[in-house]
């Protein structure tokens, strides 16, 4: 869910020049908010919050209406009705959500080959390449905004721009069920008064170690020296920042298929301080992660965990494995040692493991193994999940974090999967 709350929104009119905008970021509004109203049109108007009814459970969206009381996604959502009380929350319906988002992306590829799923509710597309076929790209901009709605009565905002982050900022300023087009000759000036704080991969940290010094705007990224920038954030940082303050983005719309992660994270019904159950509830969530990996047909060069403290302070840790697996007991054992090394001064609230830089899976090269009694084990357990359900057969200590009703011991949240 993105923090706007449709103030200050900007469009662009039916004659926009479009010259060079041909990379499109096409965001759902407010989007399982927006299909509980489209399901139950008694909503329309009202502030509302899809979340779960339980008190540890957070917000997952929230209308345009809520959003304007402050309510924003992730948040408890306990504190969000006491933002807007008078707020209706109605519970998520994720099956729904994903069925019409493969809607809007089939929409998608039926205008271009070329279509990068960022999540359930946006997407790139390059459309520099369609131009003969459906017209320039604000024309094709418009289209695919009109066949979303006729198709699933859902609206979408568009940014058209010359680049994968300008068209994501543009996308954002034209929400709600907007379209706002910024020709490539004039990015410049439509960056220079933007805050440091749209710019991609600029947190609230960064976000002050420019501002403290002055640098508060796009524009003034451009009249600082380089050495300023990298002693405030850091050469890497200061470089992507650097040139993308100039408007220049290299990366290309990728439409590879395999996950650019895969992760699960629980949410407890009550802050855990036992260390050997945060344990066993990392290594069922790595073993999970490794099921799914396996279903992909995928490997993971990189494991890292999330842990969310009582006082909601989040901290996430990663490692590079050695070679890149899709066992779920190498990948335990890494998250295992991650979260050994942690400082932790409260209880636990959430914990995660998510694998990350995937790769197709190239099978077992090195004349050792070291994983392959591990891997026949679990490629058993899939075969047993597939025959008799998840959870059939288990490893003997995760069964200690069984409750006796037999239900899972935390709030399981979506899958995390990060296209």
């Amino acid at each position: 869910m993105g923090r706007t709350d449709g103030r200050g929104r900007m469009v662009s009119p039916q004659d926009a020049d479009d010259t060079g905008a041909g990379i499109l970021h096409v965001d759902m509004d407010a989007f399982y908010a927006s299909v509980e109203v489209l399901d139950d049109p008694s909503l329309a108007g009202l502030p509302l919050i899809v979340g779960s009814p339980e008190g540890r459970g957070v917000v997952s969206s929230a209308s345009y209406e809520a959003r304007q009381y402050g309510v924003r996604s992730a948040m408890p959502v306990s504190q969000a009705l006491r933002l807007c009380p008078t707020a209706t929350l109605v519970p998520p319906h994720f099956d729904r959500y994903v069925a019409l988002s493969h809607q809007v992306i089939d929409l998608f590829h039926e205008v271009t080959p070329l279509v990068e799923q960022l999540s359930i509710d946006e997407a790139f597309l390059d459309v520099r390449g369609a131009r003969r076929l459906w017209g320039s790209p604000g024309r094709i901009a418009r289209m695919l905004r009109a066949r979303v709605f006729e198709a699933t009565g859902l609206t979408c905002s568009v940014g058209a721009a010359a680049t994968k982050h300008v068209a994501k900022m543009a996308s954002t300023l034209s929400k709600p069920d907007g379209l706002l087009i910024v020709a490539e000759p004039d990015t410049a000036a439509f960056l220079a008064p933007r805050s440091v704080r749209t710019l991609w991969g600029v947190g609230p940290k960064a976000a002050e170690a420019l501002e403290a010094r002055g640098v508060r705007t796009i524009g003034d990224i451009l009249t600082t020296p380089r050495p300023a920038l990298e002693w405030a954030l850091g050469a890497a940082m200061a470089d992507r920042v650097w040139h993308l303050a100039r408007g220049i983005d290299a990366r290309e719309v990728e439409t590879e298929g395999t996950s650019k992660s895969i992760g699960h994270e629980e949410t407890f019904h009550e802050d855990v301080d036992d260390d050997a159950a945060l344990r066993v509830e990392i290594r069922r969530l790595a073993d999970r992660v490794g099921a799914r990996l396996r279903a992909h047909g995928a490997e993971a060069a990189r494991v890292a965990i999330k842990v969310r403290f009582a006082d909601f302070r989040t901290v996430t840790r990663a490692v590079t494995l050695p070679e890149p697996t899709s066992v779920g007991q190498r990948v335990g054992e890494a998250a295992i040692e991650l979260f050994d090394q942690l400082d932790r001064p409260l209880p636990v609230r959430l914990v995660g493991v998510r694998t990350e830089a995937l790769r197709a899976a190239l099978g077992t090269q090195a004349l050792w193994d070291d994983d392959a009694e591990w891997r026949r084990v679990e490629e058993a357990l899939d075969d047993a999940a597939q025959r008799f359900g998840r959870g059939a057969v288990t490893r003997a200590a995760l069964l200690r974090g069984v409750p006796a009703d037999g239900g899972p011991p935390s709030h399981p949240r979506p899958s995390q999967h990060d296209h």
